[in-house]
């Protein structure tokens, strides 16, 4: 089976190849350090909770005598990976002895929301704290909106057509990559989401239209968290090019997953930054952009509220959907514009029906595909073919056929 090469890194991947002072900056936000918190192994995950209160460096020799011998190896692993986000902080004292305390921000914030962070217990201070103020202190690590109220929003799309609108954005901004001429029938796409398909995805030849890379084709055969962090990841890396700090976007980002599927937040809550990174989302299908008479409100889908769940947690194996017969008949079921855009690359489209697509491998189409980049090995991908039943041979005789077809082979 061919693997994808480009690999979609999660968000504490991106954390932790932030530098220190963007990195101490974004445990500031209690909610950071929660999603933070949340994505650690979980011998990770007893160490930080073991320590919250321990406000003294605890040595290594110790820590290791809270496993037993055979989980060494997970062990390491926790400790590594803490080093990595900076949740521990490793030093050397005077016996060269190497020990390890919690980042002291991250500490007193995490502190804070396990303390004060349960929603019926802000509501029940909420009051106290006008009077006294004694928990203004707490304020910065509390979400800086609340849901719109329902006499101002009126009627909000439920969560399936919610999944739905998703579903659809989500596809109309791949078609991009594959058929500029189908997606512009569907809406334009913003310039910063662009750039991203131009540097790896596409490519482009003297005053030639976009053409898709193989790169650009191994990204269509990922399943679709994993696109989403490759995109993700990309609009943080490029961020500084339009003069967004990559510390702030990947901050907000991470906000965003705590925000409620299908309820509305105001606009004017955000920012300019924000609010532009918003408008982008919603070329993805993370959000959806409404007006109303007065105020506009973006509604997050589970695209945005699942972003902070690990990509090894989140993603899943596409299912075959394509039969082929040992002719290179091919019958593709799907009722999606964007498979048969992406079948088109290597097959000739004869017809399409609402729930079937009927074409032919042809010499020439796999002939044009291999010239533009697109292997063997990816045009014959396990994830476009269904499994055959065991008295049913066609499907598997015409893979086999299909896999010793090659660029030298098709070139004699």
């Amino acid at each position: 089976m061919p693997q994808v090469k480009i690999i979609a890194k999660n968000f504490m991947d991106m954390v932790a190849s932030l530098p220190a002072i963007k990195l101490d900056r974004l445990y500031d936000n209690a909610f950071i350090c929660e999603a933070i918190l949340r994505s650690l192994p979980p011998l990770a995950k007893k160490y930080v909770l073991q320590m919250l209160y321990i406000e003294v460096p605890v040595t290594a020799k110790s820590m290791e005598e809270w496993v037993l011998a055979d989980g060494f190896s997970k062990h390491r692993l926790a400790i590594d990976r803490l080093i990595q986000l900076r949740v521990f902080t490793e030093t050397v004292d005077r016996k060269k002895e190497t020990m390890y305390r919690l980042h002291p921000t991250f500490q007193i914030n995490l502190q804070k929301h396990i303390v004060y962070g349960c929603l019926a217990l802000y509501e029940i201070v909420l009051y106290v704290e006008q009077k006294y103020d004694f928990l203004h202190w707490y304020r910065s690590g509390v979400l800086p909106r609340e849901p719109m109220p329902s006499g101002v929003t009126a009627r909000l799309p439920s969560l399936e057509d919610l999944d739905t609108y998703a579903h659809k954005q989500w596809e109309s901004f791949l078609l991009h990559l594959i058929s500029s001429s189908e997606a512009e029938k569907t809406k334009n796409i913003s310039s910063s989401m662009m750039k991203i398909f131009q540097r790896g995805l596409l490519s482009q030849r003297d005053k030639e239209a976009l053409m898709l890379t193989e790169s650009g084709f191994q990204f269509l055969l990922m399943d679709t968290n994993a696109q989403l962090w490759y995109i993700i990841r990309e609009y943080i890396t490029n961020s500084e090019e339009r003069g967004v700090d990559s510390a702030d976007l990947i901050s907000f980002l991470l906000e965003l997953s705590f925000h409620v599927t299908g309820e509305a937040y105001n606009m004017n809550t955000l920012t300019d930054i924000q609010m532009n990174t918003v408008k982008d989302l919603a070329d993805l299908g993370l959000v959806k952009l409404q007006q109303g008479r007065k105020e506009s409100w973006f509604i997050p889908t589970k695209l945005a509220t699942n972003l902070s769940i690990s990509l090894s947690d989140a993603s899943s194996r596409k299912q075959g959907y394509v039969v082929v017969e040992t002719n290179f008949r091919m019958y593709a079921y799907s009722t999606s514009q964007l498979h048969c855009e992406i079948l088109r690359l290597f097959a000739r489209i004869e017809y399409q029906l609402p729930n079937l697509i009927v074409g032919s491998i042809t010499k020439e189409n796999l002939y044009k595909a291999f010239q533009n980049g697109i292997t063997s090995d990816q045009a014959s991908s396990s994830q476009f073919f269904a499994n055959p039943d065991e008295d049913e041979k066609r499907n598997t005789q015409a893979l086999d056929m299909l896999f010793v077809i090659n660029e030298q082979g098709l070139s004699k």
